[in-house]
């Protein structure tokens, strides 16, 4: 078998969808972009076409290989984020191939059932408490939000109360044992990080996500050992040596690496398992589509330390379109009480509906993330 075509669709609301043809008819599909720069990760898989045609698809470590280590300049949200995709697309195709889902040819499953949660509040979060009883009323566990707007490396307290109302209203809402992870989005700094991780720790949030961005990683020991809250981060980190770097600086308790930028499903799964040998939580980001979801959840019903799925059904950036939009079989993705079961079909689990992508395709996004300031005219974090 080997492989002889390889296509992009880029779809609204803001993704990347790939597939792969082999000689003998079977197809696998990956979800290989970066959010806001699709058109360059698309650009960066062209590249990358010569060394996959002809290839075995079932070959997935050393194409893996070739893809990574024959290219002098390696890593980094583009390359790495190609390479994801394209190795979900393998892995679809081996486990039809086999006729056995992803998990199967990872080990098995080694769980029943995964816990997810869903965004509250948008990018500037309001109507949080709202928004998280109506999703504890759905069945759902637990909520993620954003923390702050725009905050500068040393800012108002007035904004720090701001904060404090917000997450105080979804726990008074929601009571005392429902999960509330709190995302700082790395719009926040070290000074603050520390003030702001210490008041919170009253509202026992299930985990603070990126307190500082990963290029401070050195600050999530010191933002640790200011509270009792479970640090997570990694949505930008690209590679086991990234996390390396992170494991090595310490502080962090959840990883939060993305199938669709970490290198997919191979990469992933090792990065995993890395963590568990640091006595370390596995919670994969996936503010993104089905096909990116569907590889979360290979790799979490195959690593014991897995214990929460992000996912994007209703999450603003998805405006008309929902998660499943683009599956035929919706059914097998569905979202009981907040919890998800293990796709059951072959490979991914996923039948796209081909039409749908073909026809969105044809009008491709643009998609790009704000720019946001701050009063005094200087670029704020995103």
């Amino acid at each position: 078998m080997k492989i002889i075509g390889i296509e992009t669709f880029r779809v609204r609301p803001r993704w990347c969808f790939l597939k792969l043809s082999t000689d003998e008819g079977l197809t696998g599909w990956g979800e290989p972009v970066i959010e806001g720069k699709a058109q360059t990760v698309e650009a960066a898989i062209k590249e990358m076409c010569p060394y996959l045609y002809g290839r075995d698809p079932l070959q997935i470590e050393d194409v893996w290989n070739t893809l990574y280590r024959a290219a002098f300049y390696r890593g980094g949200p583009v390359l790495m984020s190609a390479i994801a995709g394209i190795d979900q697309a393998l892995w679809d195709i081996k486990g039809k191939y086999y006729h056995a889902p992803v998990y199967d040819l990872l080990g098995g499953r080694c769980r029943d059932l995964i816990k997810t949660y869903c965004w509250v509040g948008g990018d500037r979060p309001t109507d949080v408490a709202k928004a998280a009883s109506e999703k504890k009323k759905a069945g759902y566990e637990a909520v993620k939000m954003n923390a702050t707007e725009e905050l500068q490396f040393i800012d108002s307290y007035e904004k720090i109360d701001a904060v404090l109302e917000r997450v105080a209203s979804i726990r008074e809402a929601t009571g005392k044992y429902f999960g509330i992870a709190i995302d700082f989005h790395g719009r926040v700094h070290r000074p603050m990080a520390k003030v702001l991780a210490k008041k919170l720790e009253e509202f026992s949030p299930m985990f603070l996500e990126e307190p500082v961005l990963c290029e401070n990683m050195e600050a999530f020991k010191e933002i640790a050992a200011a509270c009792n809250i479970p640090i997570a981060t990694g949505e930008r980190l690209y590679s086991r040596w990234d996390y390396k770097r992170l494991f090595a600086a310490g502080g962090v308790d959840i990883i939060q690496p993305d199938l669709s930028h970490a290198g997919g499903i191979s990469e992933v799964r090792k990065i995993g398992a890395m963590a568990e040998g640091h006595d370390i939580a596995l919670a994969p980001h996936c503010p993104l589509g089905p096909i990116a979801l569907s590889a979360c959840l290979a790799v979490d019903f195959s690593s014991y330390n897995a214990f929460i799925q992000e996912q994007s059904a209703g999450i603003h950036y998805n405006g008309d379109r929902g998660l499943l939009d683009y599956l035929s079989n919706k059914d097998d993705f569905a979202i009981e009480n907040g919890w998800m079961r293990p796709p059951v079909k072959p490979g991914l689990g996923i039948e796209p509906d081909e039409d749908a992508i073909l026809t969105e395709s044809r009008r491709p996004h643009e998609w790009k993330n704000p720019v946001w300031r701050h009063a005094d005219g200087s670029i704020a974090e995103w």
